[in-house]
């Protein structure tokens, strides 16, 4: 496979158009647009939907995940001689908020770009090429993956006993209608997108909430809240997948992560 081919591929999925790869690469759009039909040629594919923002189309996001593979080598090659590589990780909020960052901070020396999604979909960005690595729920590896089971968050429903309002992370987040099948309580919804800000909706009242155990005994504790249902509990298994290229950095940061992850979740 031609890998200049390749990188103007990733050029114009990452950046969006044809013009803007080709100013990044520093070739002019039609060396870019050459570029591309050459590849889909090769493939015997169409792999760019030319859309705004381009696309990738379902047989190009396998492709998109080669590259980002292949560029990932190059990049930790070249560090290894220069200093520095970028790795690129999707998180769950609550995993961000609670345990993540010290498996960063265990494995310096890449340049981190973190993304953020529900558990349930951050395995999407493995799929599309996004990421390199994401802490998720889906136990199902993404192809082109490896998988380990780090193991399970839980939660306690905790606010006031009088609260008639439901607090969630967004309009992915349905912890809170997990933790009520076949209960039929009506509530209102706040929705508030910062794990942080969401521990502190609850704390001051605007409504009850999913809040991880390991926040949720301190407060009780300290009286913010209580334990609405004393006993119940809500555990999501959480996985680690990552590309399976064989980079040192990825192994590494994959010893960091299980560490970091042990002491905050079930097994």
């Amino acid at each position: 496979m031609d890998f200049a081919q390749l990188a103007t591929f990733q050029a114009v999925i990452e950046s969006g158009s044809f013009d803007a790869a080709a100013r990044e690469l520093h070739v002019t759009p039609s060396a870019v647009s050459q570029r591309i039909k050459a590849l889909e040629r090769s493939v015997g594919q169409v792999l760019v939907r030319r859309t705004k923002p381009c696309v990738a189309t379902p047989a190009g996001e396998a492709l998109v995940r080669f590259a980002g593979q292949v560029a990932l080598l190059e990049r930790e090659a070249i560090g290894q001689a220069r200093g520095g590589t970028r790795v690129s990780i999707v998180v769950n909020a609550d995993s961000l908020h609670t345990w993540f960052l010290p498996a960063l901070a265990a494995v310096p020396g890449p340049q981190y770009e973190l993304h953020t999604d529900d558990e349930y979909y951050t395995a999407d960005l493995l799929r599309s090429g996004t990421a390199m690595a994401a802490v998720t729920a889906d136990d199902t590896a993404v192809q082109g993956c490896r998988i380990e089971r780090l193991g399970a968050m839980r939660y306690l429903a905790v606010g006031r006993p009088d609260d008639r309002a439901m607090v969630r992370y967004n309009r992915k987040d349905h912890l809170q209608h997990r933790f009520l099948t076949g209960r039929s309580e009506m509530f209102e919804e706040h929705f508030v997108p910062s794990a942080s800000a969401f521990i502190e909706a609850v704390r001051m009242g605007l409504g009850w909430g999913l809040v991880p155990e390991w926040i949720a005994r301190d407060d009780i504790s300290e009286g913010r809240y209580v334990d609405l249902h004393p006993g119940r509990h809500l555990d999501v298994p959480l996985h680690w997948q990552y590309w399976r290229i064989g980079s040192a950095v990825l192994d590494e940061l994959t010893a960091a992560v299980k560490a970091a992850a042990a002491p905050f979740l079930r097994s």
